[in-house]
């Protein structure tokens, strides 16, 4: 491969969605961004097209395209979990996305611990939810550096040299002016690009693979040969002692998703309730692409793929270059890089909103003009940025990993305040806050516990393995209910005291 030609044709596919970035204007010209409204959900005016490209393109994130064929590469079926847990995605958003959407509206929330505020007119759990929020999804920003630094090492690009970190910073500091001026605007119109990209090169990769290695029999037979060569463990089906951790990482890595900061502002983003039904609809064409990156995981081991000591995600970065030429590999590299800038800027956006909106309005600053607001959150969307950049130039790749590992356990523990208080209210507020602190100490010490796993033993007789994010959520869950229960026979209890 010629790696200028690659690192070359890379660099310009990057330019160019940079560029497209800056012409966010177009979507609304007239309009000067004076409330977060207008900046972080661009004026909750995108309609059914722009949202599914820009739902589809924060979902799905480069790192995902990396990440689950890594795993595939690595460990084989159980890897897979992501095709179910996004496809159980699609109902889930079919019935909450456009209620939570018609009661901000109504409202005028912004986030969903603005959400939470006015419906438990609580303001600790708000911003409980908000940091949290916060906290899940700075170790997310990080990791789509790490997709990256993956595709420039491939690229010719050395990734731990000054070349790489300097690509990098010229990435998110192009990306980081877009948003800064037009907000969420930004990643709308880059999503477009990003899905077409993607789209096209795993299609043509998958054409290359299937014509190089004699047709998907010839990849299966060659990958299960090859497969335990990978891992000890790795297999082409589920084993019976694999189905239930498969079963709750599928579940619980769905209900999960829909509590993330990011996710939920490229939703509030549409025009109505009617456009986020139909996107919820036409999200399994993502799934289709996901499941195709997964086939180039199997098909990385069937070509004999050797990647880094524990940088499995460059399995089909690496393919691509052994397959195509220079300039063709710098295109489909360039892909995944773009995939990387929609969600890395709508999850600084979002996390700078939960910031504003639940931090700094709430306990610094209540009567903070709208304009103020949206000042504070360009600086805070911007300080996000540069820190996600030093994490990763800091910290080992590894460290990025386990913190997100953590954080899909850690977002999970708000589903009850936010998804179940879309219905009723019954549950009391500190009983919430009593199930989320039990479900974030649970989950956390599962999983450090485990050798950062997000799959451990319940240490119950004949017990399967199951995702530790799901088991601390049961018991979130049945502490809330618990205590709101308490707190309801107490109150009954006293009442007749306090009238004699």
């Amino acid at each position: 491969m010629s790696g200028g030609a690659a690192a070359g044709t890379l660099l310009s596919v990057i330019a160019g969605a940079s560029l497209l970035a800056v012409t966010a204007r177009r979507l609304h010209p007239n309009d000067d961004l004076p409330s977060l409204g207008r900046w972080a959900l661009a004026d909750r005016g995108l309609g059914t097209v722009w949202t599914w490209w820009l739902l589809g393109g924060t979902v799905f994130t480069a790192y995902t395209f990396t990440a689950v064929p890594g795993l595939v590469y690595g460990n084989g079926a159980p890897a897979l979990f992501a095709l179910p847990y996004t496809i159980i995605v699609c109902p889930l958003a079919f019935v909450l996305l456009p209620r939570m959407w018609a009661v901000a509206r109504r409202h005028g929330h912004v986030t969903a611990a603005d959400f939470v505020r006015s419906r438990y007119d609580s303001a600790p759990l708000a911003m409980v939810v908000a940091l949290t929020g916060i906290l899940a999804t700075m170790p997310y920003l990080a990791l789509q550096l790490l997709g990256i630094r993956a595709v420039l090492d491939v690229a010719g690009i050395s990734s731990r040299g000054v070349a790489s970190d300097a690509v990098m910073v010229v990435i998110f500091a192009g990306l980081a002016v877009a948003t800064y001026r037009y907000g969420l605007r930004a990643p709308a119109v880059i999503s477009p690009l990003k899905g077409v990209a993607v789209f096209a090169s795993v299609l043509a990769v998958c054409w290359l693979v299937l014509t190089r290695l004699g047709g998907p029999g010839g990849v299966f037979a060659a990958a299960a040969a090859r497969l335990p060569s990978t891992s000890a463990h790795a297999t082409l089906v589920l084993t019976p002692g694999q189905q239930p951790a498969f079963v709750t990482l599928a579940i619980g890595s769905a209900l999960a998703l829909l509590m993330y900061p990011h996710v939920l502002t490229a939703a509030f983003a549409a025009s109505g309730p009617a456009a986020l039904r139909r996107v919820s609809i036409a999200l399994p064409v993502w799934t289709a692409c996901l499941a195709l990156f997964g086939f180039l995981g199997i098909a990385a081991v069937a070509a004999d793929v050797n990647t880094p000591e524990h940088s499995a995600e460059a399995a089909v970065p690496m393919l691509v270059d052994r397959l195509m030429p220079g300039p063709l590999t710098g295109l489909v590299l360039g892909a995944i890089t773009v995939g990387a800038l929609v969600p890395a800027a709508v999850m600084s956006i979002a996390a700078a909103t939960s910031f504003v909106r639940n931090v700094y309005v709430e306990y610094f600053h209540p009567t903070a003009t709208p304009k103020r607001q949206v000042r504070i959150a360009k600086a805070v969307s911007l300080t996000a940025k540069a820190g996600a950049v030093a994490f990763v130039f800091g910290l080992r790749d590894q460290d990025a990993v386990n913190l997100q590992l953590l954080g899909g356990v850690w977002i999970l523990q708000i589903f009850p305040a936010v998804a179940i208080g879309l219905y009723t209210a019954r549950l009391r507020p500190r009983a919430l806050l009593a199930g989320w602190a039990a479900g974030m100490v649970c989950g956390t010490v599962l999983v450090i516990r485990h050798g950062f796993s997000p799959v451990v033993p319940l240490g119950l007789p004949r017990s399967p393995a199951v995702y530790a994010g799901l088991a601390a959520l049961l018991l979130n869950l049945a502490l809330a209910v618990a205590c709101t229960a308490a707190a309801e026979v107490i109150g009954r209890r006293s009442r007749p005291a306090r009238s004699g």
